[in-house]
């Protein structure tokens, strides 16, 4: 099962990539954590990244997409995977589409999960108090959302429109919204 897994910030999707990877015994790939990785190891790409993540700079989408096909290319992702925070944006999308292709590995679905937008700021606000982020202010918390909605949240309609969207509303207890999420995938 290949999967994307999207969502605004503060909804779960991590939490849900975790249970879904253990479930369907493939690897849950988020690419905050790829990035991490590869600059922490200092690969290649991981140095290269570092060269606009020290500037506080987003990693522009060209190297972003190849870290992404490097990782999906690794052997515990032939069976499968669940991807998390990637495609942000329509050149992501098609830039996804050709790794795919390359790799010879269609995407099964997406997972789009959706909560309202208090609740997600006060999801965040209780994180950030949890894990002592201080990226997670009020202010930035709106921002990140309010991004997800202009770039993000539209690329669902491609994936609709593909006929590949699984929406599942992200409220509710955990393992609740984990068996909704299998139900719909497997039906």
């Amino acid at each position: 099962m290949r999967l994307l897994i999207m969502g605004p910030q503060g909804v779960g999707k991590g939490t849900q990539a975790a249970l879904l990877a253990e479930h369907y015994n493939i690897p849950a790939i988020s690419t905050g954590d790829i990035f991490r990785y590869n600059i922490k190891n200092k690969t290649p790409l991981g140095l290269e990244a570092l060269k606009y993540t020290d500037k506080g700079e987003l990693v522009p989408d060209e190297l972003t997409n190849k870290i992404v096909k490097d990782r999906l290319a690794q052997d515990d992702a032939k069976n499968g995977w669940i991807l998390d925070g990637y495609p942000r944006n329509a050149a992501q999308v098609e830039a996804l589409d050709a790794i795919l292709a390359e790799l010879g590995t269609p995407l099964d679905k997406v997972v789009a999960l959706d909560a309202d937008h208090d609740v997600l700021m006060e999801r965040i606000a209780k994180r950030a108090k949890i894990e002592g982020r201080s990226d997670d202010t009020p202010e930035a918390i709106a921002k990140r959302l309010e991004t997800y909605a202009k770039e993000t949240a539209p690329l669902l309609g491609i994936y609709r429109d593909r006929g590949q969207l699984v929406e599942v509303d992200g409220v509710g207890e955990i393992k609740e919204i984990s068996a909704n999420i299998i139900a719909k995938l497997d039906a």
